[in-house]
């Protein structure tokens, strides 16, 4: 019997282990498998090459479980240790028998899994005690069993055992009674090893009988589903990558296609990337992907390795050459992740031009699932955006496709300005602008479907790639200031005219957001323009500016306030068009008489003001004196009240001239923001008028 002290720098490692080398304490059971494969793949390496003359005999990893024992065992039939192995690989932490193993048999070594030693001290975090009983693969080695209860002390002592290879025994702690449930071992073995190389057994596969779920006498072979990333692209079917996307996600709608990662320099790297259908909704499901080295499960946070707008595909990815820290739970940041990274993002941009270039047709009818991806990545990357302008797709209002350049020559003699800007008109709602559309269809005009989630950003983006261009939504104003070919036409109403004409219309309006939630109300203000006698009466606008910030503040951190700001419409009245014109007369006609003595005071009291304006403009703003701000303070106020009893006097007009609350309420109606009370009255007034 030998006693000892394992080589470690400090008696409190154990604790170290258990509580802050692993960042879960499940992590222990895919180490113990992963040893357990270790050898069984080392034995096959050896009987490759001739060093090892015996029958391999079953190669099955076996886990077994005794809830009463309070045991969790895991058994190989690999290659097994001496005591001098376990001296020198288990009592010496971190000097791995795998870097002595693969440094000897480099060029034919077979999948090993573990790098650093200290996998198997994972075992410490749920056990209270843990027994080693192994035997060599050499001729005539004796078992010896090595005992230790998480202290640095260990024993070891001979012991029996008939065949080669390893048992690995936990007791496990009373704070970790999870692992001595049959399910939980049951999950944890499909989510870490249901690809690997060698079968994994545990206990017996189980059927309801006489009320009550019992063993049969077939082994539960865990990794049954054979591993299709290993395998040549060229030797598989369609069927075959969807079968394999059916186990690994069976409830998911099937794929829109996939890449087979397959490359060998300058580093090691296989999988199996899927496209799933997402269309306007990046649900964000990160966690789709699944990293693997050697087919052992590591973790499905992809971030480092796979460029994140990727990170929305499913699959997964396999490489010994991903450096992992001790737990193999964390990613660490090197070159070779960058070159995984970048590879990654060329192989899936080739794939799909390839698609684009050999069926445009097939690609197209997928191109409203594929988009998001797309966009993601032209967005978050500038050398995938290089890749993707040439495959990137613009859709119109027809449901016609066209590249960015194509697109661009179909547009470029109608829509460019009087300035040389190329202006891109694209609609968000094909039923709710369809009256903006028409419109912009009647000038000769080209409308795009931004319908997307990323649709606002994209333009954003594309504003700045493309030379000379600018996307604006066809209601974010008159159709000819939207492209205007010329300067603005001057209305030739008066000053007088247009400021009544605003105020009739302006204190008619609707009041929006009166439950007090700003993000909820709407401003409203009113312009006057010559638009033709044959536009529209009335016609609201959007501020292309306010309402895009208001779409980007859902994406972009820092932005919140614009979130906050109430939506800002414009109200443009059509001076030329009869109905205004008519109201304008009406308006003139019913209120210029109340209108006469205070329009007199108003020019009085404003000539005043300005008066006073001028005369303190000559001196500094400390030379005032208060009798100064008095005197204009009161002026202003003067003014003001002048105005208030003007705008009054226009507003009791208004409120009973019906054609101006149904010009209102049709352009109101023509944006969808005619509801309840309001569109009651509409029909109701409708009725009337048409009597």
């Amino acid at each position: 019997m030998q006693k000892g002290n394992i080589g470690v720098t400090t008696e409190n490692i154990f604790p170290v282990i258990k509580k802050f080398l692993y960042s879960d304490h499940e992590i222990f059971l895919r180490e113990m498998i992963s040893n357990a494969v270790d050898a069984t793949q080392k034995l096959k390496t050896l009987a490759d090459r001739g060093d090892f003359k015996g029958e391999l005999g079953d190669m099955t990893v076996r886990v077994s479980l005794d809830e009463k024992a309070k045991t969790l065992t895991f058994s190989d039939h690999g290659i097994g240790m001496t005591a001098e192995e376990i001296d020198k690989y288990i009592n010496q932490i971190a000097f791995s028998g795998v870097t002595d193993f693969l440094d000897k048999y480099k060029d034919s070594a077979n999948a090993i899994i573990g790098h650093f030693g200290l996998g198997f001290y994972s075992a410490f975090m749920v056990s209270e005690k843990v027994e080693i009983v192994t035997k060599s693969y050499q001729e005539g080695a004796q078992a010896v069993r090595w005992t230790c209860d998480g202290s640095p002390e260990f024993t070891i002592d001979d012991a029996e055992r008939e065949d080669r290879g390893t048992d690995i025994i936990l007791h496990i702690a009373d704070d970790c009674k999870e692992f001595l449930e049959r399910q939980r071992i049951e999950n944890l073995l499909n989510k870490y090893c249901k690809f690997m190389a060698v079968p994994i057994c545990f206990g017996k596969k189980q059927e309801w009988k006489d009320g009550k779920m019992q063993d049969t006498d077939e082994d539960n072979i865990i990794n049954s589903v054979e591993p299709l990333w290993t395998k040549t692209p060229s030797t598989l079917k369609d069927e075959d990558y969807k079968s394999f996307y059916r186990t690994l996600y069976p409830m998911q709608d099937e794929p829109l296609f996939w890449i087979h990662l397959n490359v060998d320099y300058p580093f090691n790297l296989t999988g199996i990337l899927y496209f799933p259908r997402i269309q306007s909704n990046i649900d964000l499901q990160k966690n789709k992907i699944q990293l693997f080295c050697n087919q052992v499960f590591v973790t499905d946070q992809v971030e480092g390795i796979v460029p994140e707008f990727l990170t929305l595909l499913h699959g997964v990815i396999d490489s010994p050459d991903i450096p992992l820290n001790v737990s193999r739970s964390y990613l660490q940041s090197d070159a070779n992740v960058k070159k995984i990274s970048t590879y990654i993002t060329k192989k899936v941009a080739d794939r799909l031009k390839a698609i684009f270039t050999e069926n445009r047709k097939e690609y197209e009818e997928k191109w409203d699932d594929v988009k998001i991806f797309i966009n993601y990545g032209m967005l978050t990357q500038d050398d995938f955006y290089d890749r993707a302008k040439d495959f990137a797709l613009l859709k119109d209002v027809d449901g016609k496709y066209f590249t960015l350049e194509e697109y661009k020559k179909l547009i470029k003699s109608e829509q460019t300005d009087k300035d040389g800007t190329l202006v891109y008109l694209y609609a968000n709602n094909k039923e709710e602008q369809y009256s903006y559309i028409e419109t912009a269809r009647q000038k000769g005009y080209s409308v795009l479907l931004f319908d997307g989630q990323l649709d606002t950003p994209v333009a954003q983006m594309l504003e700045q790639k493309l030379e000379k261009s600018r996307f604006t939504r066809v209601d974010g104003d008159i159709i000819d200031r939207l492209i205007m070919k010329e300067d603005r036409k001057k209305t030739e109403l008066s000053v007088e005219q247009t400021d009544s004409l605003s105020h009739v219309f302006k204190s008619q309006l609707p009041s929006f957001g009166e439950n007090g939630k700003a993000a909820e109300k709407i401003d409203f203000s009113v312009e006057v323009q010559s638009l033709g006698e044959q536009a529209q009466p009335v016609l609201i606008t959007q501020s292309e500016y306010m309402r895009r910030m208001k779409d980007m503040s859902r994406y972009q951190s820092g932005m919140g306030f614009y979130a906050q700001m109430p939506d800002m419409y414009t109200i443009v009245l059509n001076a030329d068009h009869e109905l205004v014109k008519r109201v304008l007369a009406d308006t003139e006609a019913n209120t210029q008489e109340a209108l006469k003595p205070v329009l007199a005071e108003l020019k009085g009291q404003e000539a005043r003001l300005a008066a006073i304006r001028q005369s303190q403009d000559k001196k500094k703003y400390d030379e005032l004196t208060q009798e100064d701000k008095d005197l204009k303070a009161e002026a202003e106020k003067a003014v003001n009240e002048q105005k208030d009893k003007k705008n009054a006097i226009l507003a009791d007009y208004a409120k009973n001239n019906s054609i101006v609350h149904q010009l209102i309420d049709l352009a109101l109606l023509q944006n969808g923001m005619l509801k309840g009370a309001a569109l009651d009255a509409f029909l109701k007034r409708s009725v009337d008028l048409i009597k």
